[in-house]
């Protein structure tokens, strides 16, 4: 009987070294990491600032043409792997070009359309996803196992400098509106584009209290920092960067400085940090700026733009990569200046055409939050940037609409 006791246990160990030798400890630690994330996030809602895969459809024809039940090899979206990832709310991008303010079209009309597309997205899968206008909404969708649809327009040009269009879009539901996209607009000063304002003008500034007293949260992603500064100042509910990282890291003007970091931590935001690799990694930053100055030498040369885009395309495949744990540095700098209730996720998947080495679609929300559980966060923090924050952040804005629109009344 000793003897096949000892056997067994010989037999035990040698099962266990076999075992290890085949995962290594780093992989089951990881493996480990993974599951507990996924625990977390059958507790709180993860939601994205922003997805831009209405625009993505839009692409491809539309919902008629574009079965999102099923794999989507070619998108980053689908409803198989946010189920994978977790995601229990997502903030689908209203995207309005900035094209659509030159060209003779209406940004009004875009937005809608845009609008439109999510409301029938959630009434085509009632099983997966539901409408959601509040936290509270948000949190019983949660409980029924369903994906909450919350809608934020990406570009102030939408309004069409009416007071009376963003009123409208918030009866459809919209829940922010990024004040600008890629250009300044007659009252508000863009990131990458000339400031003409120094920040809002007192339209802007009026356009921000409305959104206010409306319930709209005033998101600035893709502003200048003057028009950051200047929204902070005037907005009496915390304010969104529904998809922006740390500027400290990647100096791209799209990402947010620490001095308004500070701002953000005083006003009671939250900034949701972008997956893009341009605004993730000081060298992939860099390089693209190396690439787009060769394109623009070739393009004064006279080189066909067939030879141009060759050149792009090779030179990005050959860059420098941005990768999740990246992403996690960003997360745990804003969390170090503006702290750990003022950060949260923007993936800006379906908007952007590179993604980080280990984020490569909405499946992989759960690897990025166990890096986080990796690097020591506690499970209550994993919580706060998954989802808690923002829903802070929305019930703080549903608070302030209801103070304004009682003192107007």
């Amino acid at each position: 009987m000793k003897a096949v006791r000892q056997f067994v246990g010989w037999s035990g160990s040698l099962t266990a070294v076999l075992l290890l030798s085949a995962y290594p400890p780093d992989r089951l630690a990881a493996q480990d990491y993974r599951a507990q994330a996924l625990r977390i996030l059958k507790t709180v809602p993860l939601i994205d600032g922003h997805n831009d895969i209405p625009d993505a459809v839009r692409g491809r024809g539309g919902l008629d043409s574009v079965d999102f039940a099923a794999s989507q090899p070619k998108l980053m979206t689908d409803i198989p792997r946010l189920r994978a990832g977790g995601v229990g709310g997502q903030f689908w991008s209203a995207y309005v070009p900035v094209t659509t303010i030159h060209g003779g079209e209406h940004p009004a009309v875009y937005a809608l359309e845009q609008i439109d597309l999510v409301h029938r997205l959630c009434r085509k899968y009632p099983q997966t996803f539901a409408e959601a206008a509040t936290a509270a909404a948000v949190e019983r969708n949660f409980k029924a196992g369903k994906i909450s649809c919350l809608i934020g327009i990406e570009g102030g040009h939408a309004i069409e400098n009416s007071l009376g269009a963003l009123r409208m879009f918030a009866r459809l539901g919209v829940r922010y509106m990024t004040l600008t996209h890629w250009e300044t607009l007659d009252w508000a000063d863009a990131a990458t584009d000339s400031a003409k304002h120094n920040g809002l003008t007192p339209f802007g500034e009026e356009v921000v209290r409305e959104m206010n007293r409306v319930g709209m949260l005033v998101d600035l992603a893709h502003v200048s920092d003057a028009t950051m500064v200047g929204a902070i100042r005037v907005s009496r509910a915390p304010v969104l960067f529904s998809h922006s990282s740390a500027r400290a890291l990647c100096d791209h003007v799209r990402n947010v400085p620490d001095s308004i970091l500070r701002m953000v931590k005083a006003n009671g935001g939250v900034v949701m940090v972008n997956f893009y690799p341009t605004f993730v990694s000081e060298a992939v930053r860099a390089y693209g700026d190396s690439v787009t100055a060769r394109s623009r030498a070739l393009r004064a040369a006279g080189a066909d733009s067939a030879l141009i885009a060759d050149t792009v395309r090779s030179r990005e495949t050959s860059g420098p990569k941005a990768t999740l744990s990246q992403v996690a540095d960003h997360i745990e700098h804003i969390r170090d200046v503006a702290g750990v209730d003022h950060v949260g996720l923007g993936s800006d998947f379906d908007g952007i055409t590179t993604v980080p080495v280990g984020l490569e679609d909405v499946s992989k929300f759960p690897d990025l939050l166990a890096e986080l559980l990796r690097r020591g966060w506690s499970e209550q923090d994993v919580r706060k940037v998954a989802g808690l924050n923002v829903l802070r952040v929305l019930r703080d804005a549903e608070r302030v609409s209801r103070e304004m629109s009682a003192a107007r009344d």
